[in-house]
C-alpha cells in the first residue's frame, strides 16, 4: 500500500511539473511569435510594450486584492523613499530590455532574437561578477567563451541577418544583465518584502512605463498621434480590433511571469533553467517551419554552442548547490496564501543558490 502510495505520488509531481512547463511553454513561446506577427501591421512597439506595463499592472493589483482578502494579511506598500532610490534603476533596465527586444521584432526574425536573448546570460554572468554576486572561475569563463562563440556563429554570414535589428536585441541582452542582476539585489533587501513576484510586478510597471515614456514619445509620439490605427482612427471597429491585440499581448506577458512563479515555486529554479534551455531549441525549430526562417548547418551549429555554454552554466550551479546541501525546490510556496517566491528568513541562507539560478533562467526569457 506504502509502495503504491509513492507510485502515485511520484506521478501526480511529474504529471503536475509537465503541465506547469507546458503552461510556461506557452506563455513564452506564445508571446514571442503574438509580438512578432503583431508587429509586421502595427508598428509602434514602444507603445505596444507600454500599453503591456499597464495590463500587467491592473492584473497584478487584482491578484493583490485577491490574495490580501483571502490571508487577510496586508500587502507590502513601499515608501516613495525606498520607491524611487532602491526600485527605480530596477525598474529603468528592465524597462529598456522590454522595450528594446519588442522593438527589435520589426528588423530580425524570431530565430535571431531567440538566439541573441539567449546571450542575456552572459551579460548576467558579467554584472554578477562587477556586483560581487559571482567569483571568477575558470568553469565560468569557458561558459562565456561558448555564449559568444555560439552567438558569433549564429550571425556569421546570416542571410536574414539586420545589423539595426540585431544591435538593439543585443543592447536589450546587456541590459537585461544589467536587469536581472539589480533585480537580484532587490528581491535580497528582505526589509522592503518585494520577495513575492506579484508585489514586484506592481512596484515595477508604474516606473517602466514612466521611464520608456520619453523613448516613445521621440521615436512614435508623432506617428502615433497621425496614424489611423490610433489617434487619427475613422474606423471604430478597427481601434476596438487593435486595443484588444494589444490588451492580449499584455494578458500573455502577465501570464509568462506568473507561470514562471508557478513552476519555481512548485518545483524549483533548476527546472525552469532546464525547461528554458528546451524552450529556445523548440522556439528555433517552430520559427524555421511555421515561418520559414533561413537557419544554416553553421547557424545551428553556433546555436548548439550556446547552448551548451548555458547548459554547462546551469549544471554547474545545480553542482554548486549538492554542495551546499542539495538542490532545494522552493517547497510549500504554492499552498501559502500569498505564494511567497523566496523562503522564509530562517531558510534564507539555504535558498540564495537556488534564487540565483532563478534569476538566471529569467534572463533566457
Amino acid at each position: 500500500m506504502g509502495r503504491w502510495a509513492l507510485d502515485v505520488a511520484f506521478v501526480w509531481k511529474a504529471v503536475l511539473t509537465l503541465g506547469l512547463v507546458l503552461l510556461y511553454y506557452c506563455f513564452s513561446i506564445g508571446i514571442t511569435f503574438y509580438n512578432k506577427w503583431l508587429t509586421k501591421s502595427f508598428h509602434f512597439p514602444l507603445f505596444m510594450t507600454m500599453l503591456h506595463l499597464a495590463v500587467i499592472f491592473l492584473f497584478s493589483a487584482l491578484s493583490r486584492a485577491l490574495v490580501q482578502c483571502s490571508s487577510h494579511r496586508a500587502r507590502v506598500v513601499l515608501s516613495w523613499a525606498d520607491y524611487l532610490r532602491r526600485v527605480a534603476p530596477t525598474a529603468l533596465a528592465t524597462a529598456l530590455d522590454v522595450g528594446l527586444s519588442n522593438w527589435s521584432f520589426l528588423y530580425v526574425t524570431v530565430s535571431l532574437y531567440t538566439m541573441t536573448k539567449s546571450s542575456a546570460v552572459l551579460f548576467i554572468l558579467i554584472f554578477s561578477l562587477i556586483f560581487k554576486l559571482e567569483e571568477l572561475r575558470a568553469a565560468l569563463v569557458l561558459v562565456v567563451l561558448l555564449i559568444a562563440g555560439g552567438l558569433f556563429m549564429f550571425t556569421y554570414k546570416s542571410t536574414q541577418f539586420n545589423v539595426e535589428g540585431f544591435a538593439l536585441v543585443l543592447g536589450a541582452s546587456f541590459i537585461g544583465g544589467i536587469r536581472w542582476t539589480l533585480t537580484q539585489m532587490l528581491l535580497q533587501k528582505a526589509e522592503l518584502g518585494l520577495q513575492n513576484p506579484i508585489d514586484t510586478m506592481f512596484h515595477l510597471q508604474p516606473l517602466m512605463f514612466l521611464g520608456l515614456f520619453p523613448l516613445f514619445a521621440v521615436f512614435e509620439g508623432l506617428h502615433l498621434s497621425t496614424s489611423e490605427k490610433i489617434f487619427r482612427f475613422q474606423d471604430t471597429g478597427l481601434l476596438l480590433r487593435v486595443l484588444g491585440s494589444l490588451f492580449l499581448g499584455g494578458i500573455l506577458a502577465f501570464g509568462l511571469g506568473f507561470s514562471e512563479f508557478l513552476l519555481v515555486s512548485r518545483t524549483s529554479s533548476l527546472t525552469l533553467s532546464i525547461a528554458g534551455i528546451f524552450k529556445e531549441v523548440c522556439t528555433l525549430l517552430l520559427a524555421a517551419h511555421l515561418l520559414g526562417d533561413q537557419i544554416s548547418l553553421l547557424n545551428w551549429l553556433g546555436f548548439v554552442l550556446c547552448l551548451s555554454g548555458i547548459s554547462l552554466h546551469v549544471a554547474l550551479k545545480a553542482l554548486h548547490s549538492r554542495g551546499d546541501g542539495g538542490p532545494k525546490a522552493l517547497k510549500g510556496l504554492g499552498s501559502s496564501p500569498d505564494l511567497e517566491l523566496l523562503l522564509r528568513s530562517s531558510q534564507r541562507e539555504e535558498g540564495d543558490n537556488e534564487e540565483e539560478e532563478y534569476f538566471v533562467a529569467q534572463g533566457q526569457q
